[in-house]
């Protein structure tokens, strides 16, 4: 099995991308919708940039690692929202059209943070209850940032000719 290999200016890109989920996602801790059933991270919006950089990938999770260290949700938190960025992230990049890249993310922070924060908040005899509405809340606020704030992404970033280099174009 063949290990992959990345140019530098892939490397780069999954670093700046890493920085600039962690920062964001603490900017929204500023106004308390980083973490928590509401939720509106403003960094995942990064999420749809797989579809256009596959070298996101691994910044999207370092970045969400990163965040996630300030989760109140702990250690599940560190583990289980990361790993649920990670998921969303290559189904994104494997993702044929431009208007279902934001769904990845939307349907895998839903289901896995959603229960993330059940398991936190609630014993097991409330568990189903609690987790429908956390995955609805957590999706929701991902929706807005993947769809809205995402969208924005997916259709200004292939205007941009310095970028285009690395951006796999799709419909």
């Amino acid at each position: 099995m063949s290990t992959p290999h990345f140019t530098t200016r892939q490397l780069a890109l999954a670093g700046t991308v890493a920085a600039l989920y962690a920062v964001l996602a603490y900017f929204a801790a500023i106004f308390n919708v980083a973490y928590g059933p509401i939720q509106c991270r403003f960094s995942e919006a990064l999420c749809v940039l797989p579809f256009l950089f596959p070298a996101a990938t691994p910044g999207l999770f370092i970045g969400c690692l990163v965040a996630n260290l300030l989760s109140p949700y702990g250690a599940l938190d560190i583990v289980f929202g990361s790993l649920a960025t990670l998921l969303a992230a290559v189904w994104t990049q494997h993702t044929n059209h431009r208007w279902l890249a934001p769904l990845p993310p939307v349907l895998c922070n839903a289901v896995i943070v959603g229960a993330v924060i059940t398991v936190q908040e609630v014993s097991m005899d409330l568990f189903w209850d609690t987790f429908l509405y956390n995955a609805v809340t957590v999706g929701l606020g991902e929706a807005l940032a993947c769809y809205v704030l995402g969208g924005l992404l997916l259709t200004l970033l292939p205007r941009v000719p310095a970028l285009q280099a690395e951006m796999r174009i799709r419909s």
